[in-house]
């Protein structure tokens, strides 16, 4: 065996083994979610007297949202004189205007609606967030993104959850507005209700460090400011300050039960900007902080879990060098037949695969409660978020090695165009972010790639990748597809 060969298969079977052990991680989270369900949670208590609540709306240029969003939390069921709302604007168009009118209106009201803006937007969302942090009167913090529409009884429901002195967020789970406006959205949304079933409650059941996911959850104000406050040094300024938070002894809380329902990006443009923030920040953030997590006094399990929840991201990275790897590999096992019992290693794949059907499964499950229902719709929605999953890990992995690298890009946020039934278009309106770049051409030739490898398969009559690249061949396809697509409708 040749050096490169040895390489080949040692990256091969490293990536394939990082894999593995974060699925079984998510495995394990499926456990606690399970184990929990068999004890319900005790009741929040029922307050007397309510705290005074701070609101934070950071919005960038959301003309097409921004009225929805100022209603729906002047909407919110609480004492008017208790509730500071801030409209923490750094926008460059109209959408000031429209703020400024939109407040006019509830003149008289009796809510506090105050419209900030900073003189310039450094820091982005954090600095926009500790700019209006600094002038809030509240004890607890609300955050909203511009895409929420949280329901009236939000507050009610959450600040109960701040009896414990120390607990210092309460988080709740994401609802989606337009699940059903796309394929795309469906895809998504399967994704995210995921994350926030099993993953959240896994790891709050466990008593495992959770992140605030950036909005639509509560802060209590001495939490941040014990934590350092803001800091945009990572594109993830929520992940970042629930590390700081949680390492500084914080408890978090989570709320399945309550939702807080928002949109989803339509545009792939849109679709792989969110992305890039969310795996470039996390990498970020993991270099910031995973020293501090491996020398702390945690538990094994907790610090255990704080690695996998960091690095999390670094799974796309492994995914492409696994499929990059795995063609060479057919030619090597076909040239080399004698190394057979190492590459039985690709039976880790098939491990991973069925950690991951039981965790998305019990996700699904707990929105049908119905088994048949369940494993019927579930099967084509899981192997198709799969493959777009894994069509979109050359570029997630670009994000994750500037990540790690320590390359430092602006905070481009998603646009949002109140997409709710399936006749709204944000095609002729004027955010859109654009998905055409070098990158997409190279989703293209890998999409060339993939589908050259399941040729191979028949060429060599070696069909233990097959089912690999056809999911790879797909989701690059996919994604190349609709990169071109959208950017042409854009």
């Amino acid at each position: 065996m040749t050096i490169l060969q040895l390489l080949l298969l040692i990256v091969y079977s490293s990536c394939l083994a990082f894999i593995f052990c974060y699925s079984l991680v998510q495995l394990h989270l499926t456990f606690l979610y399970w184990a929990r369900r068999k004890q319900p949670d005790a009741p929040l208590p029922e307050l007397q007297v309510w705290p005074p609540v701070t609101v934070q709306l950071p919005v960038y240029n959301e003309r097409y949202v921004v009225e929805r969003l100022i209603d729906s939390v002047a909407a919110l069921d609480y004492p008017r004189h208790l509730l500071h709302i801030q409209l923490l604007d750094d926008s460059t168009d109209d959408t000031r205007a429209i703020i400024q009118q939109k407040i006019a209106s509830y003149a008289g009201s009796g809510l506090r609606l105050e419209h900030i803006q900073r003189p310039e937007r450094i820091g982005y969302k954090a600095g926009a967030l500790q700019f209006g942090l600094e002038r809030a009167t509240g004890d607890f913090i609300a955050i909203f993104d511009a895409d929420f529409v949280p329901n009236s009884d939000f507050l009610k429901r959450t600040i109960p959850g701040f009896a414990h002195d120390r607990v210092g967020v309460v988080q709740t789970r994401w609802g989606h507005l337009n699940r059903d406006y796309s394929l795309l959205t469906r895809l998504q949304a399967f994704g995210l209700n995921a994350h926030f079933t099993v993953e959240q409650s896994g790891r709050n059941n466990g008593r495992h460090f959770i992140n605030f996911n950036g909005t639509a959850g509560v802060w209590r104000k001495s939490c941040i400011v014990d934590a350092g406050g803001w800091k945009h040094d990572t594109l993830t300024e929520d992940l970042d300050l629930s590390y700081r938070a949680q390492l500084r002894g914080w408890e978090f809380r989570y709320l399945e039960q309550v939702e807080a329902p928002a949109e989803l990006p339509a545009a792939m443009g849109a679709i792989k900007s969110q992305q890039f923030r969310w795996t470039k920040g996390a990498a970020e953030t993991a270099r910031k902080h995973l020293p501090e997590v491996l020398s702390s006094r945690l538990s094994l399990p907790t610090k255990l879990h704080a690695v996998f929840h960091l690095l999390n991201s670094g799974v796309f990275v492994c995914v492409l060098l696994t499929g990059l790897l795995s063609i060479p590999i057919l030619y090597l096992k076909d040239q080399q037949p004698e190394l057979a019992p190492l590459f039985k290693l690709g039976a880790l794949l098939v491990g991973s695969m069925v950690a991951l059907l039981a965790f998305y499964w019990t996700a699904r499950y707990q929105q049908t409660k119905s088994v048949w229902q369940t494993t019927r719709r579930f099967l084509p929605e899981f192997f198709l978020f799969l493959s777009l999953s894994m069509g979109l890990s050359l570029h997630n992995s670009v994000a994750v090695l500037e990540g790690y690298a320590g390359k430092k890009t602006p905070f481009i946020r998603t646009p949002k165009h109140n997409l709710v039934h399936r006749r709204d278009s944000w095609r002729q309106h004027v955010y859109g972010v654009a998905s055409i770049n070098p990158v997409t051409l190279l989703e293209g030739l890998l999409a060339l790639y993939f589908g050259y490898g399941i040729w191979l398969a028949f060429r060599l009559q070696d069909f233990g990748l097959l089912p690999f690249h056809v999911l790879l061949a797909l989701g690059f396809g996919s994604v190349f597809f609709y990169s071109l697509s959208h950017s042409r409708r854009a």
